[in-house]
């Protein structure tokens, strides 16, 4: 059996990707509420989200090799759009179809999933497939932050 203390406990933090951070700012912080951390003028916009962190780059300037003085972060980044889901629940779920429509913010998909969990898809500015879906998705309880 594995050491519990080298276990992954969960996912501290997420990448996504947008070369308009501006549009990223504004959805993310503006449409969805989440809690600016900071942004770093044009290469990086990072938002709270529950217990973890949501990481919005650009693309273009996390190609580019750190300066000296700089934090020994690696090089990084994609093209093409990413995906991640959030945690709702099913009553959060309802609220979230509402805003979304509101902001003209297109559902591509709606639906239970076989074990009973439902989740809904739809894109950022970039074009980022973003889903919301209830933690029995995964068999987690609702109240589990984890």
């Amino acid at each position: 059996m594995a050491d519990p203390d080298n276990l992954l406990a969960g996912i501290l933090e997420t990448a996504l990707y947008a070369e308009n951070l501006d549009a990223a700012e504004a959805f993310y912080g503006g449409l969805l509420g989440l809690e600016k951390i900071t942004r770093q003028a044009n290469r990086h916009v990072f938002f709270r989200c529950g217990p973890g962190v949501l990481l919005i780059f650009n693309p273009k300037e996390t190609v580019v090799p750190p300066p000296p003085q700089a934090f020994p972060v690696p090089v990084h980044g994609m093209t093409g759009q990413g995906h991640v889901c959030f945690r709702a629940s099913a009553t959060a779920l309802d609220f979230w179809v509402e805003k979304l429509k509101e902001a003209d913010v297109a559902i591509e998909a709606d639906f239970r999933w076989p074990n009973g969990a439902r989740s809904i898809y739809f894109r950022d500015p970039a074009g980022n497939s973003l889903e919301c879906a209830e933690p029995g998705l995964w068999g987690l309880n609702p109240g589990d932050p984890t």
